[in-house]
């Protein structure tokens, strides 16, 4: 079964992954992982913490020459901030004089709700793990899905839609999107620099007014074959899975296939995709991509295209009104070191996302112990598909 998890805690010693799965053979550069870390740190926007974290991953089990060997992989992420913790967050029982409590829970955040669950007196623990913070760990196993989707020539990437309520109003192309990606200096993710200019303005007065802000990021996969998903059972529907997956990110409110709001809106005679035949090519294809390359739970060879919104961050410089814990008294809620806009590095996360779900999409349908049985059982469904 292809599956990952993550451990570890914002300020504890480290992150760590684990993926299962991934079948023998694949060619892995450690340098791309390493990339993937670096991109999710960057945008306009971003917090203190990404100047003392550098990340890079350590692959610990699963490749060895270059590749994988069909077991386990596990990753380490070590965190820089961790030995300014180490007294206040040990593992062995410490001083708990030199704790640092979460007292005032933050609206919008894990604090209160984690806090009762566990039966924690203060939100730190919970905080801990609800960090975004665990998403590099993520990025680092997106980064493992896209190499194996790399071998069949299937791409993952992303750019920004809106920050605030300054938005693109227009379809991107792909090869836009890949002419950003391959920009040293990220802003916001936008390829418009009109747009992206109005975004900074947005930013810059949520800086000024301790404030945060959110927005919507689009992730778009190509080269994928038509077919992967099913309709059969409601949990094998390929749109479910990367709404999910999308939607487990943090701070991620919903998720959009397609042209979704747009559609709920419309005539259906203005929606579905129309169906056309090229006997030259001797192959389908679509008059537009309103559906997001997805359609009964199963990709239908389009782009796949998946928006995630994202909401403001919970932790503000200008706190929100709360309750102390210990007192129940009306309080400040806590602050602590954050962002203001963190929409292109979620960006980066919802490709990470992506990219493991269509990664493990790939292996339930062509499965194989090694590559080179995968891209047989690939191959031969390729001619099927083609002599359809």
């Amino acid at each position: 079964m292809f599956r990952f998890e993550t451990a570890g805690e914002s300020h504890g010693e480290c992150l760590v992954a684990t993926l299962t799965g991934l079948p023998a053979g694949i060619p892995i550069a450690v340098d791309a992982i390493q990339h993937e870390l670096w991109r999710r740190q960057q945008g306009f926007g971003r917090g203190g913490r990404m100047k003392i974290e550098t990340d890079q991953a350590h692959l610990v089990a699963g490749v060895r020459h270059g590749h994988t060997i069909g077991s386990p992989v596990a990753m380490i992420i070590a965190n820089a901030d961790w030995k300014n913790w180490t007294e206040s967050l040990p593992v062995e029982s410490g001083d708990m004089a030199l704790h640092k409590p979460v007292s005032r829970p933050r609206p919008g955040h894990a604090d209160l709700a984690g806090a009762i669950k566990y039966d924690f007196a203060d939100a730190r623990y919970i905080l801990e793990r609800a960090s975004a913070r665990e998403t590099a760990a993520r990025v680092a196993v997106g980064a493992l899905a896209k190499q194996l989707l790399g071998c069949f020539g299937i791409e993952v990437l992303s750019h920004v839609i809106a920050v605030g309520a300054v938005r693109l109003e227009r379809t991107v192309a792909w090869e836009e999107i890949v002419e950003l990606s391959r920009k040293r200096e990220v802003l916001l993710g936008c390829v418009d620099p009109e747009a992206e200019t109005a975004m900074k303005a947005l930013v810059d007065e949520a800086y000024r007014t301790g404030d945060t802000i959110g927005g919507i990021f689009e992730v778009v996969a190509r080269g994928l074959p038509v077919g992967l998903g099913s309709h059969a059972t409601w949990d094998s529907r390929l749109d479910g899975k990367l709404a999910q997956a999308i939607v487990s990110m943090q701070a991620v409110k919903g998720v959009e296939v397609g042209w979704a709001e747009e559609g709920s809106q419309s005539f259906g005679s203005k929606v579905q995709d129309t169906i056309h035949y090229d006997k030259a090519d001797r192959r389908f294809f679509r008059g537009d991509n309103r559906a997001g390359g997805i359609e009964g739970g199963m990709t239908n060879g389009q782009e796949v295209r998946v928006r995630g919104f994202l909401k403001p961050i919970s932790t503000l410089r200008r706190p929100l009104e709360s309750v102390d814990l210990p007192t129940r008294e009306p309080a400040k809620a806590a602050y602590e070191r954050s962002d203001v806009c963190v929409v292109p590095a979620a960006g980066v996360i919802g490709e990470a996302m992506v990219a493991i779900v269509l990664a493990g999409a790939m292996i339930d349908k062509f499965g194989g112990d090694s590559l080179r049985e995968m891209k047989r059982n690939f191959d031969g469904y390729i001619e099927q598909v083609r002599a359809f």
